[in-house]
């Protein structure tokens, strides 16, 4: 969505939640793919260069969830107020109109 847009339509909050949402599911699987390479491989140069990255990507997770449920965009510890969040969301992406 365009700059113009975003403002004219009170998007742009919705449009950061977004991208921060995004974010965190790809340091998600970050994760969970260091994980795995970490299990998989025989060599310990290998395992504690993956480990490093492993908690790199655990940090990285860490400073993103922190992010979104300051702003109220992540209920990690509430799963009835994360599923009415992800509703209202849907029910906003519904009523954007189609270009």
């Amino acid at each position: 969505m365009n700059f113009i847009a975003e403002n004219l339509t009170g998007m742009k909050a919705l449009t950061d939640q977004v991208v921060a949402t995004d974010l965190l599911i790809a340091a998600k699987s970050g994760v969970r793919n260091y994980a795995m390479a970490i299990t998989e491989t025989g060599s310990p140069e290998i395992k504690e260069v993956l480990t490093k990255h492993l908690e790199e990507a655990l940090d990285l997770h860490e400073q993103i969830s922190s992010f979104m449920v300051e702003r109220g965009w992540y209920h990690a510890f509430d799963t009835n107020e994360q599923l009415d969040l992800n509703l209202q969301n849907i029910d906003t992406a519904l009523k954007l109109p189609t270009l």
